[in-house]
């Protein structure tokens, strides 16, 4: 199965729903003058030199953690260990000593659960089905360890990774400090520092600053970068968009670096779980993203992949230095401030096509047009709808590196060789993480029921893992996607690999959160990019309705079945029996291996919780109809392209 390619579908439209974004952005930049000087911040949005550290940054293998997140682990395992205690004993596992249990494994580290929640791509309805799940899990949510809750499941958690639209919601939550959902979309709209108001989209930029100084601002930081001799693309653009909207509405935090995060006392004595960013690897003058491709993870410390031939990291603060066979030479200054927070995420989310046939239709000014369509004919001429980073492989181990002769490190959206759940950081065995809460916010299926997920993200990791090349990982057996809809295995959680028995290698407990409409139909189109309030707290709290399946009304248990799934690998390990309130619960959500491939019926879901007629007129009467027309074109013009 090696060198399989994947159905290129969901990237075309990802395609449509980036040109859109790029066309428009030009076109709203039609009052933007052209004489207005360039901003001379410190850096900026520029990486910059200096002095390099001693010993000097050198690439490591990927056999094992970085020595920083070995240490790092150790403080947050140990913090974890009050949180899973009172998670698992307000869960109410009946007949069972939660605390007593507790008592025995806290002190040690291969027994006591390793936990982690992975959040999906799908654009903005990612990011707000998705804080959704993180809302009901952080306990700093108001009445979220009330009964029938999951607050506290963040607080228990070791990892926590976001790709593509997750990873929006990921940095959002982590830069420039640390902060909770409730904290984001429950801002003052009118206050200065107010984010996630989607009613402003990208393309109108906020509401703090007018056109001029918007996209002015955009086009002149990225030219500051290339004035100190680095490559730039769309994805830049991009990048310093989506800043704005997720992290400063004043200035976009230009200076906001995802290596920084280390600095933060919080984050440095294992406060809160540790982020991770996932994209892959599209290799010198390969346009399409095979099933092996490598996947590249992003966190505080390195930038690398634990996939061969590469098979490994580099420090991510000093990225943007001119490393050579795995090491900066001692001739060369080493640079910081290559690893904008912006251009991480959007690297994440690179979204692009041949929009720039449309730019050139606008009446844009002449400065404006002749820097986004330079852009944007990269993508048509060069293929060039791609993150570049400094290669820090270059030249290391050129006999198995497929890269080595490049100083190009060309990384593309994270879920195009559809793994659209970050999964891979966290089945990587140096990690020995024992359960992942699996948020999936794909959009999957076809009309009528068109953007539910399906469990296609599930199927690619699953199929990945029996690839003969490169590092396996091991993954739990899952069905095909006819399986998922034909059993409802898509519209509520399920567990994969519940026995550990049965499993040839030791793998995680997948517990699969799909999007499903509880109290709201939150499945918007990845070309919706902007949504009013009401319909952006509707689908957060519909996130929030899944992950606790309706406050525990759905299933009075399922807090308790949580528990069980935190707990299942610490009974395995420790051979103790499992409780009977667990048995009941895995005899629920655990997939029996039972399928059923059959086509299913055109899917379209009903809401599990009975809406009121006022919610489902707001469904309605919230879509939005800015630039509808210059939307439909372009999507009529994408599909045509695809």
């Amino acid at each position: 199965m090696a060198g399989l390619v994947l159905d290129r579908t969901k990237s075309g439209v990802y395609r449509v729903f980036a040109g859109f974004f790029l066309a428009a952005l030009a076109f709203a930049s039609k009052n933007t003058t052209s004489n207005r000087a360039l901003r001379q911040d410190a850096y900026g949005y520029a990486p910059f030199e200096v002095d390099c550290p001693n010993p000097r940054p050198a690439i490591r293998n990927s056999m094992s953690m970085s020595r920083e997140e070995t240490s790092w682990v150790e403080k947050r395992r140990n913090n974890t260990v009050w949180a899973i205690r009172n998670f698992v004993s307000r869960a109410n596992i009946s007949g069972f000593d939660t605390d007593n249990y507790m008592d025995k494994i806290a002190e040690n580290s291969t027994t006591l659960p390793n936990i982690a929640i992975a959040m999906s791509g799908g654009g903005w309805r990612a990011l707000m089905n998705g804080a959704g799940a993180l809302a009901a899990y952080d306990n700093r949510t108001t009445n979220s360890t009330s009964p029938g809750q999951a607050g506290g499941l963040l607080q228990a958690a070791t990892y926590l990774t976001g790709l593509s639209g997750g990873s929006w919601l990921v940095g959002s939550l982590y830069v420039p400090q640390l902060r909770s959902v409730e904290q984001l979309y429950r801002m003052d709209p009118n206050a200065s520092d107010s984010l996630w108001q989607f009613d402003h989209s990208i393309i109108q930029g906020p509401v703090t600053l007018s056109t001029t100084e918007y996209y002015g601002t955009i086009t002149d930081e990225i030219q500051n970068k290339e004035n100190a001799g680095f490559n730039t693309t769309i994805t830049d653009l991009w990048g310093r968009g989506l800043s704005f909207q997720l992290f400063n509405t004043k200035d976009g935090g230009p200076n906001y670096t995802f290596s920084s995060l280390g600095q933060n006392p919080d984050f440095q004595s294992g406060q809160v779980p540790l982020p991770i960013i996932v994209a892959i690897e599209r290799t010198p003058n390969q346009l399409l993203i095979l099933a092996n491709s490598s996947v590249y993870e992003i966190n505080p410390w390195e930038i690398g992949t634990f996939d061969s031939p590469t098979a490994a990291f580099a420090s991510l603060q000093f990225v943007g230095s001119n490393f050579s066979g795995g090491v900066v030479p001692d001739n060369q200054s080493c640079v910081s401030g290559f690893d904008n927070m912006g251009f991480v995420v959007g690297t994440s989310s690179s979204l692009f096509n041949q929009a720039y046939l449309q730019v050139n239709k606008t009446n844009a000014p002449a400065r404006v047009v002749e820097y986004v369509s330079g852009k944007l004919e990269q993508v048509g001429n060069q293929n060039s709808d791609v993150s570049d980073w400094v290669n820090p492989f270059y030249r290391f181990h050129p006999e198995v590196n497929t890269n080595a002769n490049s100083r190009i490190l060309s990384l593309v959206d994270g879920g195009e060789d559809l793994q659209n759940i970050p999964l891979h950081p966290l089945l990587q065995t140096a990690r020995k993480v024992d359960v992942i809460f699996a948020v999936d916010s794909s959009a999957d299926t076809a009309a009528p029921g068109a953007n539910w997920p399906n469990g296609t993200s599930l199927v690619a990791t699953y199929q990945r893992s029996l690839l003969e090349s490169g590092r396996q990982v091991p993954f739990p057996a899952v069905p095909d996607q006819n399986t998922f809809i034909n059993l409802g295995l898509n519209s509520r959680p399920t567990f994969f690999g519940c026995d550990a028995s049965n499993l040839t290698q030791p793998a995680p407990l997948i517990v699969y959160i799909p999007n499903s409409p509880y109290t709201y139909h939150s499945n918007i189109s990845t070309f919706q990019m902007e949504t009013n309030d009401t319909e952006r707290n509707s689908i957060i709290q519909n996130g929030y309705n899944v992950a606790t399946m309706a406050n525990g009304t759905i299933d009075k248990e399922w807090p308790a079945c949580i528990g069980c799934a935190i707990l299942t690998r610490s009974f395995w390990k420790t051979q103790t029996e499992m409780p009977t309130t667990c048995q009941n619960c895995f005899a629920r959500y655990c997939w029996n291996g039972t399928t059923n491939s059959t086509a299913p019926t055109p899917y379209a879901p009903t809401p599990a919780v009975k809406a009121s007629g006022s919610a489902k007129r707001r469904a309605i009467a919230s879509a939005p109809v800015v630039g509808s027309f210059l939307c439909l074109f372009i999507m009529v013009w994408g599909i045509v392209n695809i």
